[in-house]
């Protein structure tokens, strides 16, 4: 058996460099490549300091290198569905960051060449990861809070992405509250039955301009009558707002922000403690370490991965459906909604 996992990187933007230095100090990888499409002397530069003798303008080059195992795909969401189908026929396992795609119909594809590939698919949901949900995820597994009712997650950003970003992202549903549909389920255990979504442009006009909101509370009921209430910010002042809360028959777990220090003074004018940490990599930092040591355990260990390409499949379905409620106004039967947008997933 092997005990270590020979790698290349598609894609070398911030999130595929975050990889890089994690999978560098990792002794479960060998990170040999990486490629990125618009190369600049900076990442020259970058790749030569980090001791990457091989850098790419084409992925393509890391798919015919046969000491390859797995790659990472980061690169623009638009082709995240074609690396998987290519990399996947060249007998690579994958780890894709999210979402797969921003079509039901191009995401089964992929995830169908994949499944009779035999490779192995992770999508990049980091939050599962987190050790403060997953001590949650651990009190509803053991019983600790009886059955559950109540989920609520807060997920605010701590200032708006710039408008060419917005453009490209596919809309907050697709690109932010998708963490929030799959910490649902994750935490859950089961699948969304309805999602009715209330959307508002309250922070910035350049969202509206860009046909999307910066401000929404999601409603998920599951197939268990269970409810989960989803609220997101593109701008909390405050710092960057990650909480969540579990309600159950036997009692309720809180995963409340992280901050620099656990010290909380108090005076005889007020009590105060430190803000929320700023930004997502200091936020989720050992999270994303955790997520791709996993991804080398499943492929050594030959395990399902932490999260598979179902799991990426369904978490899009429901920020589609999301999308579809907040242009109608209406609630949206995920099953029906399916059904309709792409026939090929299986039945919920």
């Amino acid at each position: 058996m092997v005990n270590q996992v020979t790698v290349g990187i598609i894609g070398a933007g911030r999130i595929g460099r975050l990889h890089a230095d994690n999978l560098r100090v990792m002794p479960s990888y060998k990170l040999k490549s990486i490629s990125e499409a618009y190369m600049t002397e900076e990442l020259v530069a970058w790749a030569e300091s980090r001791g990457l003798g091989a850098v790419f303008t084409d992925g393509e080059a890391i798919l015919n290198d046969p000491e390859i195992d797995a790659v990472f795909i980061c690169t623009p969401t638009d082709t995240h569905a074609s690396w998987i189908e290519r990399a996947a026929r060249a007998g690579k396992h994958i780890f894709c960051e999210k979402p797969i795609s921003m079509s039901s119909a191009e995401t089964s594809r992929a995830l169908q060449i994949a499944k009779e590939a035999g490779v192995l698919l992770q999508v990049g949901f980091n939050r599962r990861m987190d050790p403060n949900f997953r001590k949650l995820k651990q009190l509803v597994q053991a019983g600790e809070l009886g059955r559950p009712h109540i989920v609520k997650i807060t997920s605010r950003d701590p200032q708006p992405p710039g408008e060419a970003y917005v453009l490209s992202s596919g809309g907050m549903f697709m690109d932010m509250t998708i963490h929030d549909f799959d910490m649902a389920r994750y935490l859950m255990d089961e699948e969304v039955a309805e999602v009715y979504t209330r959307g508002a442009n309250l922070i910035d006009p350049m969202f509206g301009r860009c046909s999307d909101v910066d401000t929404a509370v999601i409603t998920l009921t599951f197939t268990s009558g269970a409810i989960c209430v989803i609220d997101n910010s593109r701008q909390a002042v405050y710092g960057y707002d990650q909480r969540v809360e579990v309600f159950g028959s036997q009692g309720a777990a809180v995963a409340d922000n992280c901050r620099q220090t656990t010290v909380e003074v108090s005076t005889a004018t007020a009590v105060t403690r430190d803000q929320p940490l700023h930004f997502f990599l200091e936020r989720y930092n050992q999270a994303f370490t955790d997520e791709v040591a996993a991804f080398a355990q499943s492929i050594i260990q030959q395990q399902p991965a932490v999260c598979s390409g179902y799991d990426g499949q369904q978490a899009q379905l429901i920020a589609e459906a999301a999308l579809e409620s907040h242009r109608t106004g209406l609630p949206v039967k995920l099953s029906a909604f399916a059904e309709k947008e792409c026939p090929e997933i299986e039945a919920l």
